[in-house]
């Protein structure tokens, strides 16, 4: 019997092909409603388990099978989502969305290694950069489903609202809501030019462990949060202010004098890879406002690392 991912299944299965290629809409859309790569597999995976559940009759009857998928894929995420807050007060210590890195620089960290399947890589645009989905974790789940549907996906109100489990109109307010959470923590925009320049810059501060360099380039209210999860070491706390920031980073430096630093792309923005011997051992995200770096997130639990690791 030949299963959806043996080879030559898209020839018994005409459909196949369209269903399958459902794929990387899907994965865009859990990486964004839950902020995990990992979870984002687990949860198309979990829709396709649905959909070849059901008989080919049942599969038939249903007018858009995309429509379907994704109308699954956003329930299992609003379930996930709301058990996600327990989990997080469970973590050690603070709790940062797990970074990507840019496409061509995309490494599958399954056993095997070998490069990622395109349609799971996720699209980076504007609502993939650290400070906005950081946000979207301060949101309610219903808040949260309602506002990437409409918003980014582009799903009419009447659509969200039979995923949500609430009215067209109150999906509007959820989505209203969550506008306002947004616009209220965005900068002024930096251009992209500018942000690299001084991500630059830190890092040459950094490697010369100058601290009034690094000063100089943090916002004085500066905010530093690191995610270990336990697993390796790390801030529990986030470091406020430019000199508190400047020299944690030295003392992070000190630790490990045989650091490499590296200027890559971090969810579609400037950002740095720390690694150690040929291993990536931290990736590190910044919101830069003006000319001053106001947060860094520094991603260290290794969970969260696969993409930019070797399998």
């Amino acid at each position: 019997m030949t299963t959806p991912s043996e080879p030559g299944a898209d020839r018994l299965d005409p459909g196949l092909s369209a269903i399958m290629s459902e794929r990387s809409q899907l994965i865009n859309l859990a990486y964004r409603l839950l902020g995990s790569l990992a979870d984002a597999e687990d949860v198309v995976q979990e829709t396709y388990v649905r959909w070849y559940a059901m008989s080919r009759r049942e599969q038939e009857a249903i007018e858009s099978p995309g429509g379907w998928l994704t109308k699954v894929a956003s329930r299992v995420c609003l379930d996930l989502l709301g058990s996600a807050r327990a989990r997080r007060e469970r973590y050690v210590g603070e709790w940062i969305p797990e970074p990507l890195p840019e496409r061509t620089e995309w490494i599958n960290g399954r056993p095997g290694g070998g490069v990622v399947d395109p349609a799971d890589r996720v699209t980076l645009d504007e609502s993939i950069n650290m400070a906005f989905l950081v946000v979207l974790e301060s949101m309610t789940p219903a808040e949260r489903v309602a506002f990437i549907l409409h918003d980014v996906f582009r799903y009419p109100f009447a659509e969200v609202a039979e995923i949500v489990g609430r009215t067209p109109a109150a999906c509007r307010q959820l989505a209203v809501s969550a506008r306002r959470r947004i616009r209220a923590s965005q900068a002024p925009a930096t251009p992209a030019a500018r942000q690299a320049g001084i991500v630059k810059d830190f890092k040459q501060a950094w490697e010369a462990k100058d601290i009034n360099a690094l000063i100089g380039l943090l916002d004085p209210d500066a905010t530093a949060i690191a995610d270990g999860g336990g697993l390796v070491s790390a801030a529990l706390l986030p470091v406020e202010g430019s000199e508190q920031v400047a020299r944690y980073c030295v003392d992070v430096a000190a630790m490990a004098p045989d650091l490499t630093i590296l200027e890559r792309t971090v969810n579609g923005q400037p950002g740095l890879v720390l690694q150690l011997d040929d291993v990536t051992v931290g990736v590190m995200a910044f919101e830069v406002t003006g000319d001053r770096i106001k947060r860094i997130w520094g991603v260290r639990n290794p969970e969260k690392l696969r993409p930019w690791t070797t399998g």
